[in-house]
């Protein structure tokens, strides 16, 4: 991928296949991929469909899953191994939308289209703000590293929104289905 230009295609299995390139189709794609409740085949066969339009043959789904991992980093190859989870587009979208409107100079979400690699441009080129305080703490904490007082004052005013939850296990699962049919069976 070349990052002087936004792609709005993909060739996959030599063949060009048109791709959902605006922010909001990427985030709801993040959080299938996300999603602990769905086994990770069905997420990366659900963000492949929500991704490109047209049907991609079998034999060429690891390079369109290829191809979507690199368009959702911004064009850049996987790094390998992931970096510990320090940031939920969902459960932080508010602090992300606010700064990314302060960098944007606009509401981003009253337009009509957005690049997902131009949102991401905005969202790097975040300051310092409530976004990159919560993010600094959930990184010290995750290292085992002392707070400042003033950190340590906002993680008691901020705890739940600094927290990040955890996926549910295999066993939380099983309870909560195990809950919900006893709910439907009323």
């Amino acid at each position: 991928m070349n990052g002087w230009v936004l792609p709005k295609k993909a060739a996959i299995g030599g063949k060009e296949y048109p791709i959902h390139t605006d922010f909001r189709d990427i985030l709801e794609i993040f959080g299938y991929l996300d999603d602990p409740e769905l086994p990770e085949f069905i997420r990366w066969q659900v963000a492949l469909a929500l991704f490109y339009e047209g049907d991609l043959p079998a034999e060429h789904r690891q390079e369109a899953m290829e191809f979507l991992a690199e368009f959702l980093n911004g064009g850049r190859a996987d790094a390998g191994k992931p970096a510990p989870r320090l940031l939920d587009w969902q459960c932080d979208c508010d602090l992300i939308i606010s700064d990314v409107n302060r960098v944007a100079g606009r509401e981003i979400r009253q337009e009509g289209y957005v690049h997902w690699w131009t949102f991401l441009s905005w969202f790097h080129a975040i300051g310092e703000g409530q976004l990159s305080t919560v993010v600094a703490i959930r990184d010290k904490l995750r290292r085992g590293k002392k707070l400042e007082g003033w950190e340590r004052d906002f993680y008691r005013e901020h705890k739940d929104r600094i927290d990040l939850k955890k996926p549910a296990s295999k066993e939380e699962l099983a309870e909560k289905q195990r809950l919900i049919a006893m709910l439907d069976g009323k």
